[in-house]
């Protein structure tokens, strides 16, 4: 623990503990760690040359850099940044605990100390500059500033560090082989930490030197997350810019070599052929020189005065020509030079562009400033859209370890968990990010309006030839526990006589069925008619049947509501319905009621 204590930040304690597996090759690592034998004692560089120009890590984050300045990059750039961090909503980023089955009370902690941490970071506030950041660099690292004298405070302060000044370095040792056989072989990593150069780790594009010249600090000190991609060896962490190195170079070369032509071939230029007789040739010159300047107007366009002047000082490639002719010519003569003829195809321009923006997997159409913001159909959306959105998803999953590796060290500084706990319930924890994508909610949109029409063709069959759990899971693509969750609501929402949740067409079957049932009592019935109570007299003929009637089906329902009243709390979501229905048809007869004098 001595020679830890020599590492300048903290530590975490952590139990030490055997590997049951064992194995001739380390834990994998894709953050670009350099490996090294402990045995040595030393760590040292890399040396990678790519096309020649790039030596180092450090040389490939300056290049980044340089090429996130190019319009089409920045462009390209932006349009990912922004469709990945959504920052017009409130809450750009939050924790996601369902899946992490313990007590409420801790989840609560997570969450408050989740926040914390956003607010240490300032996420809320730079969250767009600190994902480009690490979207065109590929790597990212802070160093957490903990108050040594109480720790149990969490984190105080974090602090950016520029990548080209950072190195991690993993120490390994192997055991030797033996004769027998036995364990030999297998690999171990001995500890892991960072290394700190204030001038870098590129020495004047040299090949890099030993990197414990720099100062040495804990790994627990350290924030880092990386973009996940690396070179073929493993060895140097990449860019998603990296693979688009080669199409932005073409793209520039051939952009320069079509301002070149149009400048050189635009204008039209005149060829002057100036008769000169028998001069000599120093006569000749001088004769030549002088018509030249008799008709020669170049006008010249100050950008600083906004002036319009003449300047004959300089003679450019790009004028007239005065070639000397000798007698028995033609004489003088002035003919036109044509311009150049394509100047308008911008197919290979074209071409170079949409590769390039192929190559950060981002759709052509949206770096195209002609191209509307269509608001269609979820068919409408191109193949482009979905490959772009799922790339994002990605993103922002990877980006998502700064946020673990945030978390981790706030909930084991403030002794909220282990480090032994804390990996148990890592995966368990997942990152939402606020997205703004109008694609997502037409897929979303477009698939459940899909099974809510293939569910109304199951309406017949359902109960028939289909049972309703079958069609609610495999229809509707319900769960077990979206049903149960369901059916608990609507019985709810029927219990709250909410005339918001009322379903007419329920109410009206079931007035139908009633009626239906009362018209069979008649039927059974001995054709004797009760006598109106309040004193009213039976009517006669044909219309007093009618009347009576309908007398008869009042009296059931209010006697069926009566019934109903006193099973109030205790009634079934289909009693609830029959219970308003016959409400509905007691309220419509209110004046038939009165005139038949019968108190309401």
């Amino acid at each position: 623990m001595a020679e830890n204590q020599s590492l300048f930040g903290f530590i975490f304690k952590r139990k030490e503990k055997e590997e049951k597996v064992q194995s001739f090759v380390p834990k994998g690592d894709d953050t670009g760690a350099t490996t090294i034998s402990a045995a040595t004692g030393g760590a040292y560089g890399t040396y990678v040359d790519l096309d020649g120009t790039v030596r180092s890590e450090a040389d490939l984050v300056t290049r980044y850099r340089d090429m996130s300045l190019h319009p089409e990059c920045d462009s390209a750039i932006d349009e990912i940044v922004n469709e990945s961090i959504s920052i017009d909503e409130e809450t750009i980023v939050d924790v996601n605990l369902d899946d992490l089955q313990i007590d409420y009370k801790i989840k609560d902690v997570i969450r408050q100390e989740f926040y914390e941490c956003l607010r240490i970071i300032e996420f809320n506030k730079y969250a767009y500059d600190i994902y480009r950041r690490w979207y065109v660099d590929g790597r990212l690292y802070y160093h957490v500033v903990v108050d040594p004298a109480n720790p149990k405070n969490g984190i105080k302060e974090i602090r950016y560090i520029d990548p080209r000044k950072m190195r991690k370095v993993r120490e390994i040792t192997k055991k030797p082989m033996t004769k027998q056989g036995g364990d030999g072989g297998i690999t171990k990593v001995v500890k892991e930490y960072y290394i700190y150069n204030d001038k870098g780790f590129n020495y004047g594009n040299k090949t890099v030197g030993p990197t414990t010249t720099g100062l040495k600090i804990s790994k627990d000190a350290i924030v880092h997350t990386v973009s996940g991609l690396t070179d073929t060896q493993g060895k140097m962490v990449l860019s998603h810019l990296h693979k688009a190195i080669k199409a932005l170079n073409q793209l520039r070369t051939l952009e320069d070599a079509v301002v070149i032509y149009r400048i050189s071939r635009a204008p039209e230029r005149r060829i002057w052929y100036i008769d000169v007789g028998n001069l000599p040739k120093m006569k000749a010159e001088q004769y030549v020189r002088e018509i030249m300047v008799k008709h020669k107007n170049r006008l010249i366009y100050d950008a600083a005065s906004g002036e319009v002047r003449d300047d004959r000082r300089f003679m450019t490639m790009l004028e007239d020509y005065w070639l000397p002719r000798r007698e028995g010519g033609r004489g003088t003569e002035v003919s036109t030079l044509p311009p150049g003829q394509n100047l308008g195809q911008m197919e290979d321009v074209l071409y170079f562009q949409k590769r390039f923006l192929q190559s950060l997997n981002v759709p052509s159409n949206r770096l195209n400033n002609d191209t509307l913001f269509s608001m269609g159909r979820a068919t409408e959306i191109s193949r482009d859209e979905v490959k772009f959105n799922k790339f994002i998803v990605r993103l922002r999953s990877r980006f998502s370890h700064l946020f673990y590796s945030l978390l981790e060290k706030q909930l084991v500084l403030k002794q909220v968990m282990t480090v032994e706990e804390w990996e148990q319930i890592s995966s368990l924890i997942k990152f939402d990010f606020a997205t703004t994508s109008y694609f997502t909610e037409l897929k979303k949109a477009e698939i459940e309006q899909a099974r809510l029409s293939l569910a109304r063709d199951f309406q017949d069959m359902a109960g028939k030839y289909y049972s309703h759990n079958w069609v609610r899971r495999n229809v509707l693509q319900q769960s077990d526990t979206d049903i149960g969750q369901m059916d608990g609501e609507i019985g709810q929402e029927m219990k709250s006589q909410d005339p918001r949740w009322f379903n007419p067409i329920v109410s009206q079957n079931e007035e139908q069925m009633m009626q239906t049932q009362m018209q069979q009592q008649q039927m059974q019935g001995d054709g004797q008619q009760e006598a109106p109570s309040g004193g009213a007299s039976e009517p006669e003929g044909g219309e007093s049947n009618e009347n009576a009637d309908k007398l008869r089906k009042i009296q059931q329902a209010q006697r069926d509501i009566d019934m109903l009243e006193k099973k109030k709390g205790n009634r079934t979501p289909q009693e609830e319905t029959r219970y308003r229905s016959l409400l509905q048809v007691v309220a419509k007869n209110r004046g038939f009621m009165k005139q038949m004098g019968i108190a309401v």
